[in-house]
């Protein structure tokens, strides 16, 4: 069974660190560890380790606490960044849910 790409990596590619921001951005809302960034997100662990410290640095993610030795992070929606990724991949969803209404008007 062949998974689904959402919009945002077939607009910008299946790359380790747009698969990263996708996942931050499908799960804004939420704080998560490391490992469950990697994992939800297609990549390895240490790909995730060479890409973090940019996201970090660009405070695009941001740390929110700790449970044990685990770090958890999520997306940084005050940053400008962060807000111009969520406007952009709303955008591409309304986009590609308009051209999929489209065809099922036209199949009817």
């Amino acid at each position: 069974m062949q998974e689904e790409i959402s919009t945002f990596i077939e607009v910008f590619g299946n790359t380790p660190f747009i698969k990263v921001l996708d996942f931050f951005l499908t799960y804004r809302d939420f704080d998560y560890p490391m490992t469950e960034i990697a994992e939800n997100s297609g990549i390895a662990w240490s790909t995730l380790h060479q890409i973090f410290p940019k996201l970090l640095k660009l405070e695009i993610v941001k740390e929110t606490r700790g449970i044990g030795r685990a770090k958890l992070y999520m997306l940084n929606k005050e940053n400008q960044i962060a807000k111009d990724l969520i406007e952009i991949d709303d955008k591409i969803m309304k986009h590609f849910a308009e051209i999929d209404t489209k065809k099922e008007i036209v199949k009817a």
